[in-house]
C-alpha cells in the first residue's frame, strides 16, 4: 500500500527533481497547496494572491522508504528558516511547509523539527508549518520533469542544478539505480 505527502520547499521544480531519484518514490507531482482558491494557476499562485504554496506531492512505498528520511532529504533541500522564501525566490507560495496526510505524519513532522530545534540545526528558528493537507491542485503539465526537460534554462541552470548535485552526493545512498 503507498502512502502521500506533500511537501513545499520553494520552487517546486527543485524538490520534484530530487525525489524523482530517491528509491521508493513512485511518483513526485508538482502542485499547489494551502491556499483559497479552486483549481488555481501558476500565473494566479505567483501572485502570491491565493494563499497556495508551491508544493510536490510524493507517493512512496513505506517498505522502502519511511516517512522520517523523506522529511530528512525535504529539510536537506531548502532552508526552513526563510518565511515566504527560498533564496531569490520570495512570496507566500514559496513558504515552507508539510501538508500531511496522516497522524503518523504530523507526529513526525513536529519531532523531526522539535529535534533540529533542540540540536540547534540551523542558525535561525525553524518556520517550516506542518498543515493538514485539504487539497492538492495538479501543477500544469509543463511543470512535470521541467529541470530534466529544460536544462538549459537559466534558473535551472543557476539554482536548481546546484541543489540537485549537492543531492546527489549527500544521499547517494538513497538514489534509486
Amino acid at each position: 500500500m503507498t502512502q502521500q505527502i506533500t511537501l513545499g520547499g520553494g520552487c517546486f521544480w527543485c524538490i520534484e527533481g530530487a525525489f524523482k531519484q530517491v528509491r521508493g518514490v513512485l511518483k513526485a507531482q508538482s502542485g499547489y497547496a494551502g491556499g483559497q482558491q479552486a483549481d488555481p494557476t501558476y500565473e494566479q499562485v505567483c501572485t502570491g494572491q491565493t494563499g497556495h504554496a508551491e508544493v510536490v506531492q510524493i507517493t512512496f512505498d513505506p517498505q522502502a522508504l519511511t516517512v522520517r528520511e523523506i522529511l530528512e532529504i525535504f529539510f536537506a533541500l531548502h532552508d526552513p528558516t526563510q518565511v515566504n522564501r527560498q533564496g531569490n525566490d520570495v512570496g507566500t507560495q514559496y513558504r515552507t511547509s508539510i501538508f500531511y496526510q496522516t497522524d503518523e505524519q504530523k507526529q513526525l513532522a513536529e519531532e523531526i523539527i522539535a529535534e533540529m530545534e533542540r540540536e540547534q540545526t540551523w542558525d535561525a528558528p525553524i518556520v517550516t508549518t506542518v498543515e493538514p493537507l485539504e487539497k492538492f491542485w495538479p501543477a500544469e503539465e509543463y511543470h512535470d520533469n521541467y529541470v530534466e526537460r529544460n536544462p538549459q534554462n537559466a534558473y535551472c541552470q543557476a539554482v536548481v542544478h546546484p541543489k540537485l548535485a549537492k543531492f546527489k552526493r549527500t544521499f547517494v545512498d538513497k538514489l534509486d539505480g
